[in-house]
């Protein structure tokens, strides 16, 4: 008598990986576009868009040898960071330029890890950012906000499930790519008002001689051209 074994495995199908991929994808991507574009939403999320904005500047201003002397976060989503140095020259226009396109160049970098299968390596570097900047904040919204963003991203990478870590993941890089295009047309908007007349492009145009329509222009480029990169790679996974 000839005895067969039957032996099943449940192996999902590559139509089904696809499907689960496109899911992630498209799902966060919306997720992430209604936290931008939701203004009652926004008015809370923009806090991360400021703290990627100060900590353009800070980075900046420590990488061209300017002394950082604090960072300040505010309830209304302003922030200031205040570096010693030249009033004027290279180091001063870098940093005064890494506000507006620190957010966009911040998602296109997550991007990047993400379809290199480096999530937690993005996580742990946003850790690290956070505690950078925790050092140098200088008032008590300020500390609430880093602490609280940086609790969720600890929390995320330690103890999340790899479903719900992946998916964090991407609507980070999706909400920073989104996110660093909505506060260069506000920028222009309120100049449009005269509401800000000490803006950083027209800081910028005071110490290069470059309209500051153009500094907008060219904060524009940066945000959409990350925004067009980062999102093609984060398509491009399916």
């Amino acid at each position: 008598m000839r005895l067969s074994r039957r032996v099943c495995f449940d192996v999902a199908m590559p139509s089904e990986l696809l499907t689960d991929e496109v899911l992630i994808t498209w799902g966060t991507a919306a997720a992430a576009f209604l936290a931008v574009a939701l203004h009652g939403i926004w008015r809370v999320t923009r806090n991360v868009i400021t703290i990627a904005h100060e900590g353009g500047h800070a980075l900046l201003a420590v990488l061209t040898g300017r002394r950082l002397s604090g960072i300040k976060l505010h309830s209304d989503t302003s922030g200031l960071t205040v570096s010693r140095g030249k009033p004027r020259g290279p180091g001063m226009v870098l940093t005064a330029v890494a506000g507006y396109v620190a957010p966009s160049l911040l998602g296109f970098g997550a991007a990047v890890l993400i379809t290199n299968e480096q999530i937690q390596l993005m996580l742990w570097i946003s850790i690290a950012f956070l505690a950078a900047m925790l050092i140098m904040i200088r008032n008590v919204f300020g500390v609430l906000s880093i602490i609280v963003t940086g609790g969720v991203f600890f929390f995320v990478s330690f103890y999340a499930s790899v479903e719900v870590r992946d998916a964090a993941a991407y609507v980070f890089a999706w909400f920073l790519l989104l996110g660093g295009v909505r506060p260069v047309w506000e920028l222009q908007v309120k100049r449009w008002r005269r509401q800000a007349p000490r803006s950083d492009a027209d800081q910028l145009a005071w110490l290069t001689g470059v309209p500051a329509l153009g500094w907008v222009t060219f904060f524009g480029a940066i945000s959409v051209a990350a925004l067009v990169g980062g999102g093609a790679l984060l398509l491009g996974r399916w």
